[in-house]
């Protein structure tokens, strides 16, 4: 079924000529994350499994001092990758999560970008979700395409 979203999400999807099982593979490695993922920020750390350590630093790119990380929570290969997202520092009450899913579409498939979970953060969440929303593009997915065209 996959891991429940919650009322407030961040959604973001592209279509890619592949099948899942070759989209995935670029998951399966910090190597290959960070090609993709790690594009508008710098992906510092992460361990393809459940309990994996993800990490990533976008004050690389932005100069403001931001680091969000936490656990792998879902890793089901070529399904779905959700991971924690605790912006450190910043008072959260509980993580909000990165979710991956790949649906198979059309001959190819759906890559959705879910960042959610915000009603667990606490005070301001919705104000949270709303700068987040304003704060994705389609630069990851884009870089994530461009990774698996033949």
């Amino acid at each position: 079924m996959g891991t429940h979203l919650g009322a407030l999400v961040v959604r973001r999807s592209i279509w890619i000529d592949a099948k899942p099982e070759r989209v995935w593979q670029e998951f399966e490695t910090f190597e290959a994350m960070r090609r993709w993922f790690g594009t508008g920020h710098t992906l510092v750390s992460y361990e393809p499994r459940v309990g994996g350590w993800v990490e990533t630093d976008p004050s690389a790119v932005q100069g403001e001092p931001l680091r969000f990380a936490g656990r792998v929570t879902v890793f089901d290969p070529p399904r779905e990758l959700t991971f924690e997202q605790d912006w450190i520092g910043h008072g959260w009450a509980a993580p909000s999560l990165i979710t991956f899913r790949l649906t198979l579409a059309l001959d190819g498939t759906v890559v959705e970008l879910l960042h959610h979970g915000f009603d667990r953060v606490g005070a301001g969440s919705a104000a949270d979700h709303r700068g987040f929303e304003n704060g994705w593009g389609m630069m990851q997915l884009e870089a994530l395409l461009d990774r698996v065209r033949p």
